[in-house]
């Protein structure tokens, strides 16, 4: 399934805020603050912003990080955000009723469905980027023109955000063993930034021993 670029080129401000409360969670207030001001939005400290915001401004503020900060402590960061995000969206954007529904599903049919919902709401995330979604085992999720990485150079994936904020979901929703991997990174020289969902159920694990025993 793929879901079209968002002409406008915003994406949600939890990708600002919620980084910034896991900064706060790190690291002195002052430095956070001299991050934010390196990356020329300052304004967010003094007034977080509560709408869509420009990807340009997330991908400005994950250069900065990726200058200034410690490899270790930017992926515990960038991770401590995505699972707060996955939280935010688990508590405010998605239904009490479908959690439920989704939950009581089989894993399969549960991701299948998870993976509609993402598809049809991909433009808050990947802004003008391009979101495409496969359901299997694994579950495979890429974003061409991820805003994340856009224009940096990297020798490995850095888009542990976007993994953490999509194993949240999945964790809650599908099935609470499920685990997000980056395994290919467009700052790293590939097509797009991919991300597989994996998780073991009863079901899995009969179709893998089949598989290994053929």
């Amino acid at each position: 399934m793929d879901g079209g670029a968002h002409p406008g080129g915003r994406i949600g401000p939890n990708a600002i805020t919620q980084m910034a409360a896991a900064l706060d969670a790190a690291l002195p207030a002052d430095a956070v603050d001299a991050l934010f001001a390196e990356a020329g939005l300052a304004a967010y400290r003094r007034a977080p912003p509560a709408r869509m915001v420009e990807e340009r401004e997330v991908a400005v503020l994950h250069h900065v990080l990726r200058r200034r900060l410690d490899p270790a402590l930017l992926a515990a960061a960038a991770r401590e955000a995505g699972l707060r995000t996955g939280d935010y969206l688990l508590a405010n954007r998605i239904p009490r009723p479908v959690q439920w529904l989704l939950r009581v599903l089989p894993a399969p049919l549960a991701a299948r469905l998870l993976l509609s919902a993402i598809r049809r709401h991909a433009w808050t995330f990947a802004g003008s980027g391009a979101f495409a979604a496969r359901p299997g085992h694994p579950v495979r999720l890429s974003i061409a023109g991820c805003p994340l990485c856009r224009g940096a150079v990297l020798d490995r994936p850095g888009c542990g955000y976007f993994a953490a904020t999509f194993e949240r979901l999945f964790a809650g929703l599908v099935h609470r063993r499920a685990r997000v991997t980056e395994v290919a990174c467009a700052a790293a020289g590939a097509a797009a930034c991919v991300f597989e969902v994996r998780y073991t159920t009863w079901l899995t694990s009969i179709m893998l021993d089949t598989g290994s025993s053929t």
